[in-house]
């Protein structure tokens, strides 16, 4: 039943994704199980869009540095106070930590 369905899925498709068609069709018939399933995962054509939805496409960061709105929050007027507290504690550390010189 999977068989057919993705025969006629890819058939009958405008357009497939990541290989030709006839190597879909291929995969489909040589590759039993794993064939249709590999078609359904990754051949079948992606629905178009509705008229009057959005599109979005954002991919995720792949690190903190690269989301630009994370290199925004980290600069905000917090971490500036922060910075300086701890700036202000390490001197004051300093200070004790230091023998009194006669």
């Amino acid at each position: 039943m999977l068989l057919v369905l993705s025969l006629i899925s890819s058939l009958s498709a405008d357009r497939v994704r990541n290989a030709p068609r006839f190597v879909w069709v291929l995969v489909i018939l040589f590759i039993p199980l794993l064939g249709p399933l590999a078609y359904f995962a990754w051949g079948r054509p992606k629905p178009i869009p509705q008229e009057g939805t959005v599109v979005r496409r954002r991919r995720a960061p792949a690190a903190p540095d690269d989301d630009a709105d994370f290199l925004r929050s980290v600069d905000t007027e917090q971490s500036r106070r922060d910075r300086e507290m701890l700036a202000k504690w390490e001197k004051e550390l300093n200070n004790h930590e230091e023998p009194d010189k006669p």
